[in-house]
This record gives structure tokens, C-alpha cells and sequence, in this order.
């Protein structure tokens, strides 16, 4: 499986824990325990997460 250039996953670490917290390039976030499930899910694209609409502040 290829990824389209622009696509960014992030997967974080939460100190203390066995979790690990992914970013999907949509914005859609998500925690698991397991390395492979939390890959599996950010590579399912667009199943399971709906995008998040990000609110911008207005400037006066």
C-alpha cells in the first residue's frame, strides 16, 4: 500500500501508559493498546473516521 504525498499520521506515545494515541491526515483521533490495530484503523481511511472540521478564530 502506497500513501499519497500530503498524508501525515501521527502516532504518540502517552507516558505511563500502554497507550498510544493516532492522529489520522483527517484530523480524526484515536487510542489503543495495540501498535497494529492503531495502524490498521489510520490506514482504513475514510472507515471509522468521519473528518474533523477545524474552527479558525476571526481577526478583527
Amino acid at each position: 500500500m502506497s500513501v499519497r504525498a500530503g498524508e501525515v499520521y501521527r502516532v504518540d506515545w502517552l507516558p505511563g501508559t500502554d497507550v498510544l494515541h493516532g492522529t489520522c491526515h483527517c484530523g480524526a483521533e484515536h487510542t489503543a493498546e495495540d501498535p497494529v490495530a492503531m495502524w490498521d484503523w489510520m490506514l482504513a481511511h475514510p472507515q471509522g473516521h468521519p473528518p474533523v472540521h477545524h474552527v479558525r478564530g476571526r481577526t478583527s
